[in-house]
């Protein structure tokens, strides 16, 4: 069965991409979303971060937990973007239609409108990639990715064992869930939202001690073979870079310069359609 976020060896050309090229097309998608608001842009990494997830054969088992918390946060940020800032889409684009009045200093504009559709979007680039950036690649070649890349092998490697244990404290939780609901606490849909969400706090406290466990055992398991005493080490997963990888990279730095400067042509960041 399917763990959330857990690597999967898959037939895919995704999978057989070196972890070098997924983590440099990771970064650089995500740099071009942050920094356009585009919406032309933003709707075509949509549709080709909605393309690779599917050509990745990621299972709505794996993600589909993660995705709806997601829903829940981007659901209360764009709402707070309202509430604290009502006009700052009018303030960005330079006009202000008023679709209908709210209540006090409240009014519901096209330009706002359209400034958080945006914000959503951005949201929508980056989700698909990050899920198939996880399930894609194998924890220990992300490690020896993020090494070859510069970065130091103590913070890739504490990363890439952050991410192996992901599934081993998911299977933690639902075993404790399990032996909570034997003894008579009710978890399932059939209980109350507040009983359901105290009920679940009462496994975090055996999930935390559980974890500090595993981490003492594979921090002294790391120490008596030597962990961190040389400044550099071979990688036993690491890929060599194949023509797949080259032109992956290649799409990826011409989208992003492509992106960058549609975005910047006329000196402004927005796509304004209301001017």
């Amino acid at each position: 069965m399917s763990k959330m976020l857990a690597y999967e060896e898959k037939d895919t050309w995704i999978h057989r991409l070196s972890g070098v090229t997924k983590l440099i097309f990771f970064l650089l998608w995500c740099f071009t979303s942050m920094l356009t608001y585009d919406t032309r842009i933003l709707a075509f990494m949509v549709a080709f971060s909605l393309l690779i997830f599917k050509i990745s054969k990621t299972e709505w088992k794996q993600v589909g937990t993660v995705f709806k918390l997601i829903m829940v946060f981007l659901i209360l940020n764009v709402l707070a973007i309202f509430i604290l800032s009502p006009d700052h889409g009018t303030e960005i684009y330079g006009t202000r239609t008023v679709l209908f009045h709210i209540a006090g200093s409240y009014d519901l504009t096209k330009e706002q409108l359209f400034y958080e559709l945006n914000v959503i979007i951005k949201y929508f680039t980056v989700i698909p990639a990050v899920f198939m950036f996880l399930v894609t690649t194998n924890p220990s070649e992300f490690a020896a990715s993020m090494n070859k890349v510069g970065i130091s092998y103590n913070i890739g490697y504490a990363l890439a064992i952050a991410i192996r244990y992901v599934p081993d404290v998911q299977g933690e939780f639902t075993k404790i869930k399990h032996a909570q609901e034997a003894r008579g606490i009710e978890m399932s849909g059939k209980a109350s939202l507040l009983s359901r969400i105290k009920n679940t706090s009462a496994i975090l406290f055996p999930l935390i001690f559980s974890s500090m466990d595993r981490i003492d055992t594979v921090s002294n398991a790391m120490e008596l073979r030597g962990y961190g005493k040389h400044k550099k080490r071979t990688w036993y997963m690491e890929r060599k870079l194949k023509r797949n990888d080259y032109l992956t990279i290649g799409f990826t730095v011409v989208f992003t310069v492509v992106a960058l400067v549609i975005t910047f042509a006329d000196g402004n960041r927005f796509y304004n359609p209301f001017s």
